[in-house]
């Protein structure tokens, strides 16, 4: 009996060879090298995907943050009192000694209305407390509101008025119709000489709070002309003066 050959139905057609190293190249390290360059591979194909799938969910993250920013927003301040793109007319204020962050510039018929503006407290309970205010025009606070904060459940957490137990008096709420001139000496609790209540048990995120209201409403009110003036998208350092 003949051996089989390739030409017999039995067998299956011979694909192409295994590629070789190339010449004086020690196999484990072309293994090596077959490995990084299928990591390499993986890697671009990996990146490629996820950018793409950034780029897909890009408009829809962007959305969901710029309502969120609203939310807040229309708690200190009524979108009825103004006709402008507020989110899209903002400067921002720059540096570590910076008071307050982002403001946005309200107004109806290109008049100014108010300010908002973002301030935070980093000698909260539980650290850095956010907060975002309103500024009319006759420099009164419009109404205030705790963006973020890791205050104590229960007991601290009182100054965000979600969590606040008292749903028809938050404690915040008394900070609204409060001129921004007022002296410095006023922005403390009542513990402390100054004129804000405070809940017995937690005092040191309603001083917290207290302060970093009082020294951003005076830093915007000290220079509500400015601010309303500036180029949208203007960048200012934490003395006011453009960089």
């Amino acid at each position: 009996m003949n051996p089989p050959t390739a030409s017999d139905p039995e067998l299956p057609a011979a694909g192409p060879p295994p590629p070789l190293p190339p010449a004086g190249l020690p196999p484990s390290l072309h293994n090596a090298l077959a490995s990084a360059l299928g990591l390499a591979a993986f890697t671009v194909v990996f990146t490629a995907l996820m950018a793409f799938t950034h780029e897909a969910t890009r408009e829809r993250i962007d959305a969901a943050i710029e309502a969120q920013q609203m939310r807040l927003i229309d708690e200190v301040l009524p979108r009825a009192q103004y006709d402008n793109a507020l989110l899209q007319d903002m400067v921002r204020v720059e540096g570590s000694a910076a008071v307050v962050r982002r403001i946005w510039r309200a107004r109806r018929g290109n008049a100014p209305v108010a300010l908002v503006f973002e301030t935070f407290a980093d000698d909260g309970y539980g650290g850095r407390i956010e907060l975002i205010v309103s500024l009319d025009g006759d420099g009164r606070i419009g109404g205030a509101r705790v963006a973020s904060h890791r205050e104590t459940p229960g007991l601290g957490d009182y100054i965000d008025p979600t969590k606040d137990r008292n749903k028809e008096a938050p404690w915040i709420g008394q900070f609204a119709g409060v001129d921004a001139a007022l002296p410095e000496a006023g922005w403390a609790v009542k513990k402390d000489g100054g004129i804000f209540a405070h809940r017995t048990g937690a005092t040191v995120s309603a001083r917290a709070v207290t302060r970093a209201l009082g020294r951003g409403a005076a830093w915007v009110n000290a220079r509500r002309d400015a601010l309303f003036a500036a180029p949208t998208g203007t960048r200012l350092g934490a003395d006011g003066q453009q960089e």
